[in-house]
């Protein structure tokens, strides 16, 4: 099948793709002057309010409508208290005028001194580690999908997609607020275009729901209740939102947007033959985005580039298994919901390597050891062996409208003659059906194949997710690979898994199935020819004689690995004990019993090679994440026990230090050290990364690691000013350095300056 033929009949008949999903029944909207009204399950219902005069958009909220338009308020906690008022006093209004909406709000603080605020940059994670302030709205009002609007006490922006109920905070859309303080607390005002988000077209109802977080006392707050199970994904919980009414949305309109970049670069490769030395270019590209009606998004790129993106994180990796990347290409990380495939994190960390969390989706929230294979891992595009492939331009189309979501993508990469990189055509296909209430059902299509008319692999699945009551879930998916080389058997990976996550008890089982002839060309397997089987039973009990401790946690579980052949791999159980305290710290104990089978010999470290058999070991773990609240925070381990018939000890770190409400430091350490019979070694990673944020939309960031295993030192600093909505100037410079011979400094393996000028077009 052509893909790209496909793909050219669906954009053709994308403008009749209507959204017509059904909505819910319709609460009575409040009666003025009132702007609020509850339902008997407390679900509110708010009025938007047509602005005749425009704000100044400052964040300071004086001007005359505050006083004449009633707020609303009366926040209901999730945390500690679910169900109890808020503690603190918070103010809300909706407003809207022919081009945007406004949301704003007053935060009142009985302790402003506690007020924890120390991030202003762009989409930062740390961002909701501050007191903060977030709208979400489902524009079509189906109860499963929408958008999320995050501010911090700083002005700090974050955004996300919600995708059937899976936020994607990698989501970026054009819009802003201003924030300002006052005696008893701060204020806020939102600014969201509507142009920036997707809409039922004729509708004057939306789903809406706020939420505010407290830091210092680690108190969350909804304006319609969001269950405490949820816990910090609350926002993703479209299911749970109230109603918006009273807007007035514009008409359909052509919105086009164009990004532009210029780029100019000196790249030096001591590595190559022959060495690259100073070498100049200068490239342009653009990448183009056409709406064609509300529910349908075509994407075109050009000559795609990602100069400005930082250097991939040095990892530890002591398992035998291949290291996973995250993606941070902007392009592929927005849409790369309607991607995900497999419905659903897979459980449990252990097989000696082969557990972790993470999902079977495409290119995102897959990390640390997971064992499920990826059928679309985005980082295959562009990407090879750690060689960057150029891209020579591409498409994709996101749709969704008669409870059918739609995604559809078309790349082609170029040839890289001193790697050995042939041209490429890439396409993927995934469609999804919501049925029921929560629920959905879907399959997928990939396909990598030879620009030059070569051999070609296909990928093929189906998946399903059913979510029953608040916290109970039933996923799957079925896939198969194919390809001129692929043998008729072992070439199929399934999975079931059944999530029952309340927030006093939890039960994970689970069961996967990978071949040992899987291999999607697109996708990403780190273990082959396997059969696992998991299961985990937590307790989280929250005692209140006890004052300051917040939550218990009693967790076990067992972790069974066999080949395909019928050999038991690995065998791990696990038992934790974890305690949380109001604050949001929390210390935990972590006792492993394990056993793990080597079908061939292992490297661990530099000069320590395990050979074929079978081991067993135990270990213990203690870890203690400090709270984000106190200037110095992070996250640390220990751990020490048996390894491969020898012994293993551990220490890591990572944390982050508030230097002033601009400055920040990074560090990151992971020391090992393994004694075994068979010879003793270490592999750390040392790191550091510094940002220092000169307001919302202007940074500087700089990142310098050494990792034992490559002997390798490498930095990248970057700066980055979004001097227009949307436009950007990056000036990026990367290094990586050879610590295996002595003398200072280092010597270079390579070297490259990038000065990268976006321009942003809305027509």
């Amino acid at each position: 099948m052509k893909f790209s033929l496909l793909l050219g009949l669906i954009l053709a008949a994308a403008p009749g793709f209507a959204q017509t999903t059904a909505p819910d029944v319709r609460p009575s909207p409040p009666t003025a002057p009132s702007t609020i009204t509850r339902d008997d399950r407390g679900d509110a219902t708010v009025v938007a309010h047509r602005l005749t005069t425009p704000l100044a958009f400052d964040g300071r909220l004086d001007e005359s409508v505050y006083r004449s338009t009633q707020p609303f308020g009366d926040f209901i906690q999730q945390e500690p208290v679910e169900g109890g008022p808020s503690s603190d006093k918070t103010e809300v209004w909706v407003f809207f005028d022919d081009a945007n909406l406004y949301v704003a709000a007053r935060l009142w603080e009985r302790y402003p001194e506690r007020r924890v605020a120390n991030e202003m940059r762009r989409d930062s994670y740390n961002l909701y580690n501050n007191d903060h302030f977030a709208v979400s709205l489902d524009t079509f009002y189906d109860r499963r999908n929408g958008y999320g609007f995050f501010v911090s006490a700083l002005g700090g922006l974050a955004d996300s997609q919600v995708i059937n109920e899976q936020p994607n905070p990698n989501y970026n859309t054009l819009w802003d607020a201003r924030t300002s303080n006052f005696d008893g607390g701060w204020s806020v005002e939102i600014r969201i275009p509507f142009r920036s988000v997707r809409f039922k077209e004729g509708s004057d109802t939306w789903g809406v729901n706020f939420r505010r977080l407290v830091r210092w006392s680690n108190e969350s707050g909804f304006l319609t209740a969001v269950p405490r199970s949820w816990g910090r994904r609350g926002m993703a919980k479209i299911s749970s939102s109230g109603t918006l009414v009273g807007l007035q949305t514009p008409s359909k309109q052509r919105q086009i947007d164009v990004k532009s970049y210029a780029l100019g670069s000196t790249i030096s490769n001591r590595v190559v033959q022959p060495a690259i030395d100073n070498d100049v270019s200068a490239e342009v590209g653009a990448d183009a985005k056409w709406a064609i009606s509300q529910s349908v998004v075509a994407d075109f790129t050009y000559n795609t580039d990602f100069a400005q993106v930082e250097d991939d994180e040095a990892q530890v990796n002591l398992t035998r298994f291949s290291l996973f990347f995250p993606e941070k290409r902007e392009f592929f990380l927005e849409g790369q919901d309607y991607f995900s495939f497999g419905a659903a994190n897979t459980f449990g960390g252990g097989g000696g390597g082969g557990g972790g969390g993470g999902g079977g989706g495409g290119g995102g929230g897959f990390g640390g050891n997971n064992p499920a294979p990826l059928v679309f891992y985005s980082r295959r595009i562009g990407l090879s062996g750690g060689t960057r492939v150029p891209i020579f331009g591409g498409g994709r189309l996101l749709a969704r409208g008669g409870g059918f979501q739609l995604g559809a993508l078309q790349m082609r990469t170029e040839d890289v003659e001193s790697a050995g990189v042939a041209a490429a055509d890439f396409s993927v296909l995934r469609v999804n059906r919501d049925v029921l209430r929560r629920s959905r059902i879907g399959a997928i299509a990939t396909r990598r194949a030879s620009a030059n008319g070569g051999q070609a692999g296909t990928t093929y699945g189906a998946d399903a997710a059913f979510n029953f009551f608040t916290d109970l879930s039933i996923t799957g998916y079925w896939a198969k690979t194919d390809g001129a080389k692929t043998p008729a058997t072992g070439n199929q990976s399934y999975r079931g898994a059944l999530n029952w996550n309340a927030d006093r008890y939890g039960l994970q089982i689970e069961h996967l199935n990978v071949g040992k002839h899987f291999a999607p060309e697109i996708g990403l397997v780190r273990r082959a020819a396997f059969e696992r089987s998991y299961a985990q039973a937590r307790f989280s009990p929250r005692p209140t004689q006890v004052r300051g401790l917040r939550r218990l946690t009693f967790e076990g579980s067992l972790d069974y690995y066999e080949s395909t052949a019928g050999r038991v791999e690995s065998r791990e159980s696990q038992g934790t004990f974890r305690i949380e305290f109001n604050t949001s710290d929390q210390v935990g104990i972590e006792v492993t019993d394990a056993y793990e089978y080597l079908a061939a010999p292992f490297t661990v470290a530099r000069g320590v090679t395990v050979p074929v058999g079978g081991y067993s070991f135990q270990q213990l773990r203690a870890t203690w994440y400090m709270s984000a609240a106190r200037r110095v925070s992070g996250f640390a381990a220990v751990s020490a026990g048996e390894f491969y018939g020898g012994t293993i000890r551990e220490l890591s770190w990572r944390g982050r230090v508030e230097l002033s409400s601009q400055l920040s430091v990074e560090p990151q350490v992971s020391f090992n050290h393994v004694d075994t019979p068979f010879g003793a070694g270490d592999t750390n990673v040392v790191a550091g990364r510094a940002t220092y944020t000169i307001s919302p939309r202007m940074f500087v960031g700089a990142l310098l690691q050494y990792q034992s295993s490559t002997k390798s030192v490498s930095s990248n600093v970057r700066f980055r000013w979004e001097y227009q909505p949307g436009s950007e100037l990056f000036v990026v410079y990367s290094d990586a350095r050879d610590t295996f011979n002595a003398g200072f400094p280092p010597p270079m393996l390579n070297r490259s300056v990038v000065i990268k000028l976006t321009k942003l077009f809305r027509l």
